[in-house]
């Protein structure tokens, strides 16, 4: 099937690289006009460049996801440049891998700002479009770890238990207002993010080796799969989809 966010406009935050980088090239290539807001300006102009000159309609805004000021001047860009917005993909976030007794408060609050204040403040930017249109899809990424605690990732798996009920409550609320709003959890992925978490719970002593990966879900996952998931969600495919958490980890969950 082509064509499936045909109409669409769409924000991916965290769009210029990775995971997020794939949904971003995904969903021009299905149709929609893309807003790509990141704080990464190189990665990010770059990748507008190359979907406007392959003939989609992509434009990038620079931006800290965390920071208010900047994410409504960032939304406000897109949508003068494209649009009214009526999908976002809440992507953008980060990790911070220590032993918890050798976390500080500034860990946590650097954490809890990327991986979810950032979805707060993007959904708050872009909600009031999609409520004067009627309709809208959000996808947050969440991340196996809501669910499955791994050792020396205490924050990391507190925030994505956040995203996860970030999610689920959105989709709640504005149900009947015609918006949508799924989580995708991820399993490791071959992503720079994904490669630096292998490397830092090895170095504290938790088994990630090819080995383990393979055994937990069968082979490293590939940021392709995630847009994927992404643009089902945020497809009319998945219309009568909302508040569900689509687990991308190849049965790691289903052990």
């Amino acid at each position: 099937m082509a064509g499936r966010l045909a109409g669409k406009i769409a924000i991916v935050s965290g769009g210029a690289t990775g995971c997020g980088g794939a949904a971003s090239r995904l969903f021009a290539a299905e149709g929609a006009a893309v807003g790509i807001i990141d704080r990464n300006v190189a990665a990010g102009q770059a990748l507008a460049d190359a979907l406007t000159t392959d003939g989609y309609r992509v434009v990038f805004a620079r931006a800290d996801v965390a920071v208010k000021a900047e994410v409504e001047a960032a939304v406000a860009e897109v949508a003068a440049a494209l649009g009214p917005i009526n999908v976002l993909f809440n992507h953008a976030g980060t990790i911070v891998i220590k032993p918890f007794l050798e976390t500080e408060e500034e860990d946590w609050d650097f954490l809890f700002d990327v991986n979810v204040k950032s979805m707060y403040l993007m959904t708050r930017a872009v909600l009031p479009h999609m409520l004067a249109q009627g309709k809208g899809a959000i996808v947050c990424t969440s991340s196996i770890s809501a669910v499955y605690a791994t050792p020396n990732e205490v924050l990391y798996d507190a925030t994505k238990g956040a995203c996860h009920m970030f999610a689920r409550a959105i989709a709640v609320e504005f149900r009947d207002k015609g918006i949508r709003c799924n989580a995708i959890c991820p399993g490791f992925i071959d992503t720079p993010h994904g490669q630096r978490e292998v490397e830092l719970l090895t170095r504290y002593g938790v088994d990630v080796s090819d080995g383990a990966i393979k055994a937990a879900q069968g082979r490293f996952g590939q940021p392709e799969d995630i847009a994927r998931a992404a643009l089902y969600l945020a497809s009319d495919d998945a219309e009568f989809v909302t508040g569900a958490q689509l687990f991308v980890d190849g049965g790691f969950s289903a052990v």
